[in-house]
């Protein structure tokens, strides 16, 4: 590889959006902190109807997203072991 190809590449001035700035995804970030921590903390006070006991255990389905999310990164990564191409695959 190059030294040309080693560069950040960078969205030209006149075609940069709010969400360039480096501030504001930071305040996206930590507005979605403050809304997950407000969901956790709110989590007792809602009635719940689930059919099963450790649906209302508090922080259940924060947990369970959780895991399901840590579940679709690890089958992902599998999945990239059987169903990865070489680079210049679809060029031949």
């Amino acid at each position: 590889m190059s030294a040309d190809h080693n560069h950040k590449f960078e969205t030209p001035p006149h075609e940069r959006t709010w969400i360039d700035d480096p501030k504001n995804v930071d305040k996206i970030v930590y507005t979605l902190y403050a809304v997950c921590a407000l969901l956790i903390l709110i989590d007792p006070l809602i009635h719940k109807h689930g059919p099963f006991a450790i649906e209302h255990v508090w922080g259940f389905y924060a947990l369970y997203g959780f895991i399901g999310c840590v579940f679709l990164v690890l089958a992902a990564k599998l999945m990239r072991v059987f169903l990865m191409r070489p680079e210049g695959y679809y060029d031949r």
